[in-house]
């Protein structure tokens, strides 16, 4: 039994886990549209739980476009849930506007006592590509360049090294002359979840976007898991790479938080041609990781449901596979 609805898409999705019960969050929108392309402008978020992530009980629609005008009236992409010092719960979402045709994305912020009733924190972002470390991303729409000004999918967790937390998200870096060079990680630093600092991307390169980064700890290494399709390899990692393009999900790999972050040796970690997983989440669960992603398949066959887990293991080097659910059964 897969996350799915008969009458919505659903597509990326983000997991956090409360005592026994883990909650999904996941983008959705109306199968009426037709065409599952125009998702992306009618989206709202939508809330599920579960025990084992494979049976949910869905509790429906829990944050949607502001009535506007605001900066988040056209969308409320994908984020990230965090349980504050005080019990308060934290939404980070990417929000953009209708005034500006959703091409400029920002960062919000809401919270919640209940996980579900999200009140949005203030009426403008959270975090926005502003600043002393502006010049370090590609902060306007490079109109012919790339097809959007990128800050979404942030990913917030607490900071390993101390007290306060950190923010990764989707991003570009500048005086890039070929488009698919100037993926980023972009980085934020915040004291108490309220006031967020803008920071240098922590990594760059490869690809032109890196979607949906999570970053997570294994015993001594640090991952940050990222998705990308085949048409945003950058020249470089196609040479280095020993397989052709596929669409999917891969990862950097580095000793610490805050980097030198590298992208992982090696075959891509999930991916297809056509895509067959996509923005891909690591969920920690009592019997180890696993991997959960929505079922893509292409415009003519697109899936729109999250997929039932599928195990990965860390190997001797570090390094991840996903191990298929036929073949973790044998």
């Amino acid at each position: 039994m897969v996350l799915a609805l008969d009458i919505k898409w659903i597509w990326d999705s983000w997991y956090v886990r409360n005592g026994e019960q883990y909650h999904g969050y996941f983008l959705q929108a109306d199968r009426s549209l037709g065409d599952p392309d125009l998702r992306h402008f009618n989206v709202s978020q939508g809330h599920a739980v579960s025990t084992d992530l494979i049976n949910w009980t869905h509790l429906g629609t829990c944050l949607r476009p502001a009535a506007g005008p605001a900066w988040d009236d056209l969308t409320t992409w994908t984020g990230s849930v965090v349980q504050g010092d005080d019990g308060v719960w934290h939404l980070f979402y990417t929000g953009s506007s209708d005034a500006e045709n959703g091409m400029y994305q920002r960062i919000g912020h809401a919270t919640s006592t209940d996980m579900h009733n999200w009140v949005r924190v203030g009426d403008t972002p959270c975090l926005d590509l502003l600043g002393p470390a502006a010049e370090f991303y590609e902060n306007e729409h490079m109109i012919g360049h790339w097809h959007d000004r990128a800050m979404r999918d942030p990913w917030v967790m607490r900071d390993p090294a101390g007290s306060g937390w950190l923010m990764y998200f989707t991003a570009r870096v500048p005086g890039v002359e070929e488009p698919n060079a100037g993926g980023a990680i972009g980085f934020a630093k915040s004291p108490d979840l309220l006031t967020w600092t803008l920071q240098p991307p922590v990594y760059s390169g490869g690809f032109g976007q890196l979607e949906v980064p999570q970053v997570f700890r294994v015993e001594d290494k640090w991952y940050c898991l990222f998705c990308t399709s085949a048409e945003h390899w950058s020249e470089a990692y196609r040479k280095a790479s020993r397989q052709s393009p596929v669409t999917g999900n891969h990862y950097l790999i580095a000793d610490d938080p805050r980097g030198p972050w590298t992208i992982a040796p090696g075959p891509f970690l999930d991916g297809a041609m056509p895509c067959r997983r996509y923005a891909a989440r690591i969920v920690e669960t009592d019997n180890g990781l696993v991997i959960m992603g929505f079922a893509d398949g292409g415009k003519d066959k697109f899936g729109g449901y999250v997929m039932d887990p599928e195990a990965v293991i860390v190997g001797e080097d570090g390094l991840l596979s996903v191990i298929p659910s036929a073949q973790a059964a044998e």
